[in-house]
């Protein structure tokens, strides 16, 4: 840990006293970024993600251009479900399309549960690569996607606005549910563990549709199995969790074992403060759209924002991943606000 020139992010998540809040934004390493495109036009989306000396030069992308600080390995969650042995498909501009979606117990038993760090040695070897490049520079963060939204992809077989199906399984068939659930958790675990032991520093669990589901669906779903990662993870290395849409969940997640917690910005700063009792250090939540405001807005809402969560045991990152049409400069104006952020007599005194 101590070789890291720049380690504002670890000292957040390990709660410790830190002279500004550190700044990375989801999906930072990709599609607003020219260099990306010129990539993305080379190659497609699973030669990109496969090929370690891609993964780990798109990784480092915005370190170089928009000055975050921390890196996070340039992957997809889908990866879970390509390691199970079920097909996902990415076409540009269109999302991911798996097309034989898991309807009944035998789907569920025919799917691959070990070996996964042979599977995607190549997010290990993309890691390790990106480590060694680094040197030193900043964190590097790994992730993968949680049980919850997984399932709503590999029984849904696409991106949904109600992920309708996947709830109708969950809901008339919970035991099949729970049993791919608890197969996602013991795999993501495995692979959690050996992205860390390639290089990742800490490592986050995007639960992208836990929105969806009620309070109680919430906490059947999806929340037994956020803990039981963050639980056998955070032995390892520090763990953020990110259950968008799902502000209810705050207070029962800031007792886990996770060190930090993502929230999007349908929550307040206050509200989230005191949700979590200032147990757990806190991720987020500028609205991604916002970036597309002029830079002086961009650089008054970012202040606004620091304001309501304070400093301390804060990261300042987005509500969700950063849009492909935001421009650069938005983005760079965005981290510079965070890094030019000093706390004023008053909130000393506060």
């Amino acid at each position: 840990m101590s070789n890291l020139k720049n380690d504002l992010l670890l000292r957040a998540l390990r709660g410790e006293a830190v002279e500004r809040p550190p700044v990375w934004m989801m999906r930072q390493a990709g599609r607003y970024l020219p260099d990306y495109i010129k990539l993305r036009n080379q190659y497609d989306f699973f030669t990109r993600v496969q090929t370690p000396e891609l993964a780990s030069a798109i990784t480092l992308q915005p370190v170089d251009q928009v000055g975050v600080d921390a890196a996070i390995i340039f992957s997809d969650i889908l990866v879970i479900p390509q390691a199970m042995g079920m097909t996902v498909l990415m076409e540009e501009g269109k999302g991911p399309l798996l097309p034989d979606v898991i309807k009944t117990k035998a789907d569920i038993d025919n799917l691959v549960t070990d070996g996964v760090e042979h599977t995607l040695k190549y997010v290990m070897d993309a890691l390790s690569l990106t480590k060694q490049e680094l040197n030193g520079r900043v964190p590097l963060i790994g992730f993968a996607g949680a049980p919850w939204t997984l399932l709503c992809y590999m029984v849904e077989g696409k991106g949904s606005k109600s992920f309708d199906k996947a709830k109708q399984f969950c809901f008339t068939q919970p035991e099949l549910a729970h049993s791919l659930l608890q197969k996602i958790t013991d795999m993501t675990i495995t692979y959690l563990k050996a992205q860390i032991k390639a290089g990742a520093d800490t490592v986050q669990v995007f639960d992208s549709w836990s929105g969806m589901l009620s309070p109680a669906d919430f906490n059947n779903f999806a929340r037994p199995y956020l803990i039981q990662i963050a639980d056998a993870v955070s032995e390892d290395a520090p763990v953020i969790l990110f259950p968008k849409g799902s502000w209810y969940a705050l207070e029962g997640l800031s007792n886990s074992s996770a060190a930090g917690l993502g929230i999007d910005w349908t929550v307040t700063p206050q509200l989230a403060r005191k949700l979590t009792g200032g147990n757990i250090t806190l991720q987020g939540n500028f609205d991604p759209s916002r970036l597309l405001a002029p830079i002086s807005e961009i650089k008054k809402s970012v202040k606004e924002m620091i304001d309501g969560f304070g400093t301390q045991r804060y990261i300042a990152n987005l509500g969700h991943g950063i849009l492909p049409n935001v421009p650069v400069d938005h983005a760079r104006a965005f981290v510079d606000a965070v890094k030019e952020y000093s706390m004023t007599t008053a909130q000393q005194i506060a």
